[in-house]
């Protein structure tokens, strides 16, 4: 179902939009080989679906579950739709470990610090091992669907997908064979080279992951059965992160708009224009922040160092507000996930529930230099400063380069953003 009736601010961005036109693509080649046509309709959700069930006489419905807020609502209203057709809803956790509302603190309550909701977690049960995949599914008699070229999904002119066409393949298949190769090869050293963004040391999942093309059981039970320890438990972390934010969003579903921190609603955010235009499109003279940010716009993917150097840019020596940030990572990213995009910028900004100083600055210079010292990712995304050495790429400017010049300094960005949030803090909430 194409859903007309998503908030328009939280509509699927383009970039998320392409991958969903070839992830229906791909499904609808999988079904095929097992007997089962993909239909696919556009309209407000509720309906579209009580109207199928009706037309097929189906007993039930099922749904992958999803903590966002209007989402939440649509299965609610659904399940009503359902009941006078002797039909009802059933939800299924896909993208998520661990339901949301089964994760209390001892006071019967919502986790704000990640390491005791890690810990609780662990103390549940094991996520489900997954089923094995069906060879054949009995089909229902044929009904009307959406025709692929009405989708709607894809760029029009220009077609900016180039990029995103040359690094991707959506679809279980690929997602499938991106965990094994994974697991079988970096997921080893993941622990030792996930913060180093030229090197292939992460997983690449989570597009898929986002778009249901695998679970995040699969991949749990993966990497616990053939990654050796440090990897194995570094990994894991980073999954109960994620969920994590879900927690968050399904206790605070204003978690997109409003800080977590009620004292940051007068943060004396900055409108500078200019500034959030030269970060969108990589000229801020930093390259480890214009690598990022033209890897984003390129490949719409990040790597998640340079997603947290990038972000600590633009809300801490930039003072640009974090939700400025939040929506252009909805529009660019194909792995854009409400919970976990607004729960990290949350999180850099220094305004999350989560404790995360806030006042860590992130000094984009001596990032570069700890995590690609060699310039290797720079040299990818930056190429007119290909040409410099080791000692000279984070720091164009010393070389001489024609390169954008640097649209803050370092230190004075960072004094008025320590300055800014000193002050807000002491204010306390309005």
């Amino acid at each position: 179902m194409l859903d007309d009736e998503t908030p328009g601010a939280w509509a699927p961005g383009g970039a998320a939009r392409w991958w969903l036109h070839h992830s229906l693509a791909a499904l609808t080649g999988d079904l095929r080989s097992l007997g089962v046509p993909l239909t696919i309709r556009r309209g407000a959700g509720q309906a579209v679906i009580r109207d199928l069930v009706a037309e097929t006489g189906a007993r039930a419905v099922h749904a992958s579950f999803s903590p966002e807020p209007w989402a939440r609502q649509r299965f609610r209203a659904t399940a009503e739709a359902l009941t006078p057709l002797g039909a009802r809803l059933r939800l299924f956790r896909g993208a998520s470990l661990f339901p949301p509302d089964r994760i209390r603190t001892r006071g019967d309550g919502a986790f704000s610090v990640f390491t005791p909701f890690a810990k609780a977690c662990l103390a549940l049960p094991k996520p489900p091992p997954p089923l094995p995949a069906p060879v054949h599914i009995a089909a229902a008699a044929a009904v009307d669907s959406l025709p692929e070229s009405a989708w709607d999904l894809l760029p029009r002119h220009p077609d900016w997908a180039g990029g995103l066409r040359a690094a991707w393949v959506p679809g279980e298949r690929e997602a499938q064979q991106r965990l094994a190769a994974f697991a079988a090869g970096a997921a080893d050293r993941y622990a030792e080279r996930r913060d180093f963004p030229h090197d292939d040391g992460t997983s690449m999942l989570s597009p898929h992951l986002k778009h249901g093309e695998i679970s995040a059981g699969r991949i749990w039970h993966t990497i616990h059965a053939g990654v050796p320890g440090d990897s194995r438990d570094t990994f894991a972390r980073e999954l109960l992160w994620r969920e994590f934010f879900i927690h968050r969003l399904w206790h605070h579903p204003a978690m997109p708009e409003e800080p977590s921190r009620p004292e940051f609603a007068a943060m004396p955010w900055r409108n500078d224009p200019v500034a959030l235009e030269a970060w969108r499109r990589g000229r801020t003279g930093y390259p480890i922040v214009d690598a990022g940010m033209r890897q984003l716009w390129s490949a719409g993917w990040m790597h998640n160092r340079v997603r947290m150097i990038v972000a600590s840019f633009l809300t801490k020596h930039l003072l640009i507000d974090w939700r400025e940030g939040q929506r252009w990572f909805w529009d660019t990213l194909v792995d854009a996930d409400l919970a976990n995009n607004a729960g990290n910028w949350q999180w850099v900004a220094g305004c999350g529930a989560d404790a995360a100083p806030w006042f860590r600055v992130f000094n984009p210079v001596l990032q570069g230099r700890k995590f690609d010292p060699d310039g290797l990712y720079i040299r990818r995304f930056v190429p007119e400063l290909a040409h410099l050495d080791a000692r000279l790429i984070h720091t164009p400017w010393d070389a001489g380069t024609v390169y954008p010049a640097p649209i803050v300094d370092l230190p004075a960005g960072r004094a008025r953003a320590l300055a800014a949030f000193a002050a807000c803090r002491r204010a306390g909430p309005s």
